[in-house]
């Protein structure tokens, strides 16, 4: 069929089911542009402000969902804007794909310094994805497009890249449009499986450590089902939190991690690194340890596993399941108690966040979504918000990207308009995408945006205080009013001090039919790193005078 490279590009990504592209037109794409104006009735296009807003939009998109999100930018600067959303999403193995505009293809690589030119922007774009690509004819964008998606849905999700130049996206050729690609999941070998099976059997108190590629495989049901047949306690790391509902008699926070190893004779790590943010194992005091996951990478060094499975954590777990049903276990229960009773003691560290994070979960559905930031409040939050289902709990995983949070959010609502979404950011980091206000207005994304407002780049403060003796440098800040910021951009606003006020602000806010933000003014927090990372020393009290 003849047709524009453009043309091709919105029908190959429509044959893909996409329904949904965050980005921002510009020169180089604008056969792109004209081509997803026809296909409007398929392709819905979110216009933002930053093209960094861009990519964390179609993260938020993509990880609430599990669909893959698109987004589309100029290169030069627009590509560079959005590589935090980029690296996020590498971080979090977010199924992302990121169309990038070129320069004309006989300029490329020439420096002749045409319009967003950069060097080796191809390069940059390698570095941040698993796999990438540049048409160079219209006829080569539906196989690129099908690639990108093969790769999204086998192995690992993590974002992909496509490059276009603006010439290949305006010639026309006879074209030819495939069917979707295919999910590949890593499907294991019998022969691992039977072996990770006798020593499960064998094993009298095993401790299942979930990661976030439970979630990416939709395991969910697998693993309630292996850890009810071996009352196993399951610990969910950062990323893999609701991968099994906190309510559930078996599911744990991450820091429980600590006691339940200390009786555990084999250790099985589902879909996660299992690595410490420094860089090494982590600790499972002697027990024997399983590595299941879908990135053959993640079976090696710095880890020692005693059996590792390259697959994916779906067909793994329902493969253990069916070599183990009927399993004749005791019971764990005091064992457990005892657990969440240490739990408690080590919680009272926090309990000024844990407060406002209760206020929350109580006026947040089961199937809402909170996005958390790097703020006090999202840190603790990391540690003990109670999450029912998948996907519904959002973090920028190793990556640590500040300022991620609201647009995210954008994002997830932008997936599913009718689900809760709450976001909670600090003061500083919501100033990086707060121009992002306007697309939740023209797009009526009504998400609750918590500003929690101490004036303070918060933890920068602390460790200044706290190791280099008061000493602060570059961490104060200079605060819009939040009311006015709001009614500038149209959007409802309201004011929440302290944990109950926040409670009945959110229980109003999340009915409303339209954005609002929120500004809640805080003082200083206890830290609550002992609490994340090993080795951390308990903080002092705070001041209280």
């Amino acid at each position: 069929m003849d047709m524009t490279g453009g043309e091709a590009l919105a029908r190959s990504l429509a044959a893909n089911g996409v329904s949904q592209i965050f980005g921002i037109p510009g020169v180089q794409l604008d056969h792109a542009a004209d081509a997803l104006y026809h296909a409007g009735d398929d392709i819905a296009f979110t216009c933002v402000r930053n093209e960094q807003a861009a990519t964390y939009m179609a993260d938020g998109y993509a990880r609430s969902t599990g669909r893959p999100g698109v987004a589309m930018v100029v290169p030069g600067p627009g590509m560079l804007n959005g590589l935090a959303g980029l690296a996020t999403g590498y971080a979090c193995s977010s199924p992302l794909l990121y169309v990038c505009g070129q320069i004309d293809s006989g300029a490329i690589g020439r420096g002749l310094g045409a319009l967003h030119e950069i060097p080796d922007q191809s390069g940059i774009l390698r570095t941040l994805t698993k796999w990438s690509g540049m048409a160079k004819r219209p006829e080569d964008i539906p196989g690129l497009v099908h690639r990108a998606f093969a790769e999204l849905r086998s192995g690992r999700p993590r974002p992909v890249g496509l490059e276009i130049p603006p010439d290949v996206l305006a010639a026309r050729a006879d074209v030819q449009i495939p069917g979707a690609a295919p999910a590949a999941p890593a499907v294991p070998d019998q022969k691992p499986i039977d072996a990770v099976a006798e020593m499960l059997r064998g094993s009298r108190r095993p401790v299942i450590y979930a990661g976030g590629g439970v979630i990416a495989a939709g395991a969910s049901e697998e693993l309630r089902e292996l850890a009810e047949i071996l009352h196993a306690p399951v610990v969910m790391s950062e990323n893999g939190r609701g991968a099994i509902s906190a309510r559930h008699r078996l599911a744990f926070d991450a820091l429980a991690f600590r006691r339940l190893r200390e009786d555990a004779d084999v250790v099985l790590a589902v879909g996660t690194r299992f690595v410490t943010a420094f860089g090494g194992q982590v600790n499972t005091a002697g027990a024997r340890l399983v590595l299941i996951n879908a990135e053959a990478a993640d079976l090696g060094e710095p880890r020692a596993p005693e059996l590792g499975v390259h697959a994916d954590a779906r067909l793994a777990l329902a493969a253990l399941a069916e070599e183990l049903r009927g399993a004749d276990r005791e019971s764990r229960v005091a064992e457990f108690d005892a657990v969440r009773a240490w739990l408690e003691e080590q919680y009272a560290d926090i309990a000024p966040q844990r407060a406002y994070l209760k206020a929350i979960r109580s006026t947040l559905p089961d199937d809402g979504v909170l996005v958390s930031e790097l703020t006090q409040i999202g840190y603790a939050g990391n540690v003990c918000f109670p999450v029912y289902r998948p996907r519904t709990y959002l973090t920028p995983g190793y990556q640590g990207t500040l300022g991620y949070g609201f647009a995210t959010a954008l994002g997830a609502k932008t997936a599913a308009p009718e689900r809760p979404v709450v976001s909670v950011t600090g003061d500083g980091g919501f100033s990086w995408t707060l121009q992002e206000l306007s697309t939740a207005k023209k797009y009526g994304l009504a998400t609750v945006t918590v500003v929690f407002n101490d004036g303070y780049f918060g933890n920068v403060r602390r460790i200044q205080k706290n190791r280099f003796g008061a000493r602060y440098f570059a961490s104060d800040l200079v605060n819009p009013d939040y009311a006015k910021l709001a009614d500038a951009f149209g959007i409802a606003a309201a004011r929440a001090s302290g944990p109950e006020e926040l409670e009945a602000v959110l229980k109003e806010a999340l009915t409303a039919n339209e954005p609002v933000l929120v500004d809640a003014p805080v003082g200083e927090f206890p830290g609550p790193w002992h609490l994340i990372h090993e080795g951390v020393p308990r903080p002092a009290p705070l001041e209280t005078s």
